[in-house]
């Protein structure tokens, strides 16, 4: 281990003061880039001249690319430096959005959205670096602030999306979001400072090869296994290649000296359980958006629906993003007062508490927007105290990789959910005018099924040992003392 000098744009001046606020203003340019593309879907195959399985890859991509950079650029950051890798994360999403705006192939697209992709591992690499940078009494708050940034950004996109599709050229969207993100790289650049704690050794080539092959598989069997058929030769082969490229990289993860995740440390109650926990979450998480915006939507005439314009939903949509804002530095509160493990047992059972006010009324708006605000006042808390959980049981110079391997947890638990609720809904269809529509019991059991998954996380978080720390939860969370600095350097 060794501590590199700090880079000269450090300092106690307003950059320093804006260094929260501007890594949070990235995680929620992350979440509106993944979401900015959904009011477009159902228009792109005009647009652009191809088929809507082709158009279906312009989410796809972003998802692929953003599980395996993610875990991936967040070892890099430990190893080459977390602000380094932060710019280049923000900068491949600033590329990418332009690359959305001048073009209308879909080909070019695709990839353009790949690029995208990278702004995953924005998160990771914030929170880390928070934990490096802020004090002890500080860092709780800012933790949590960006870790919330994910379903912020996400209530946010979908409303600001939908009203440019409405009102302008769908190019100006990404013109939009590209002056966006080159705001975000340039406050970046000027107010966060390269953390002093590294990683050096060789960086794991195989290993991030087997992983992003391994994730692939895996992801794109689960995205397409809907469209594709889930019992047909091109899905099964996904998945038993993922099993066996998985199988193989783990073994070589554990046999390696510097691998890129460490499976050792991520074995360990303390940190499997927050990872496990971490997928259920995403999963529990995920079903509020996803389900809320069809059935808002759905006719009139369907005996539920409201029949609203894809403006009206983003809006019904927009208080979550709101209550989650307000709600990150309660969260920290709570873990600072009782433990993160309190904190995150606490978000499950309220994202549970949230699906039952669905399942009981999802007719009338008001009760539709109680039960969606129940889930996103529970997911503040959970998503807050995953990675406070995180952060105590790693140490300082795994801080980014352990981050990066919690968000892609919570990725995969979002695309498993994503297909079992899309499983669920084609189940449970009635005609309508000539028109497949979901039924209220379809909606109302997939509640049911996301509600049952946040009780376990619920279960996770309360067999997640207590921190053994005399100083309590929060105190090993902060940036390390001349004590813990001194030990760093005599180990290098």
């Amino acid at each position: 281990m060794k501590l590199v000098p700090i880079s000269p744009a450090a300092g106690t001046g307003i950059g320093a003061r804006l260094t929260v606020p501007v890594l949070a203003f990235g995680g929620i340019l992350m979440a509106v880039m993944q979401t900015v593309v959904v009011p477009l879907l159902p228009d792109l195959p005009r647009l652009t001249g191809s088929s809507p399985g082709a158009v279906s890859w312009l989410v796809t991509a972003t998802l692929l690319a953003g599980a395996v950079l993610t875990p991936v650029l967040g070892r890099a950051g430990d190893m080459y430096g977390k602000r380094r890798v932060l710019l280049a994360a923000l900068g491949l999403m600033t590329v990418g959005s332009t690359l959305c705006a001048l073009t209308s192939d879909i080909r070019l697209l695709i990839a353009a959205r790949a690029l995208q992709g990278a702004a995953a591992a924005v998160v990771p690499l914030s929170i880390s670096i928070l934990r490096d940078e802020l004090p002890p009494e500080r860092t709780g708050s800012a933790v949590a602030l960006m870790s919330s940034t994910v379903g912020i950004g996400a209530a946010l996109g979908l409303p600001l999306a939908a009203l440019i599709v409405q009102y302008a050229d769908w190019h100006a969207m990404f013109w939009a979001t590209s002056a966006l993100g080159a705001t975000g790289f340039a406050l970046a650049w000027w107010t966060v400072r390269e953390s002093p704690v590294r990683s050096p050794g060789r960086f794991d080539i195989g290993g991030a090869l087997g992983l992003a092959v391994g994730l692939v598989c895996l992801l794109l069997a689960v995205s397409q296994g809907g469209q594709w058929g889930w019992g047909s030769a091109p899905v099964l082969g996904l998945f038993a290649g993922a099993f066996v490229v998985l199988a193989v990289w783990c073994r070589q993860q554990l046999r390696s000296k510097q691998p890129l995740v460490d499976l050792r440390l991520a074995s360990g109650r303390r940190v499997a359980l927050p990872h496990v926990a971490a997928l259920l979450a995403g999963f529990a998480f995920y079903a509020n958006s996803l389900v809320t915006a069809q059935l808002v939507q759905a006719p009139v005439a369907s005996g539920y629906g409201l029949g609203l314009s894809i403006v009206a939903t983003g809006l019904c949509l927009l208080p979550n993003g709101l209550i989650m804002l307000v709600l990150s530095p309660v969260s920290a509160r709570v873990s600072t007062a009782y433990g993160a493990r309190v904190t995150l047992a606490i978000g499950a059972a309220a994202i549970a508490l949230g699906y039952v006010v669905r399942i009981v009324d999802s007719r009338d708006l008001w009760v539709i927007l109680l039960g969606a605000a129940v889930v996103s006042t529970g997911t503040t808390f959970a998503y807050s105290a995953l990675p406070t959980l995180i952060l105590r049981a790693v140490p300082l110079a795994q801080t980014a990789s352990a981050n990066g391997v919690n968000v892609l947890m919570r990725t995969i638990g979002q695309s498993v959910c994503s297909a079992a609720v899309a499983a669920v809904l084609v189940r449970h269809t009635t005609v309508l005018d000539g028109v497949h529509v979901p039924t209220l019991p379809g909606y109302q059991l997939a509640f049911a099924m996301a509600g049952s998954v946040a009780l376990v996380a619920c279960a996770a978080a309360v067999a997640i040992p207590s921190d053994p720390s005399p100083d309590g939860p929060e105190r090993t969370v902060g940036r390390p003392g001349p004590t813990q600095e001194t030990a760093l350097e005599g180990r290098s």
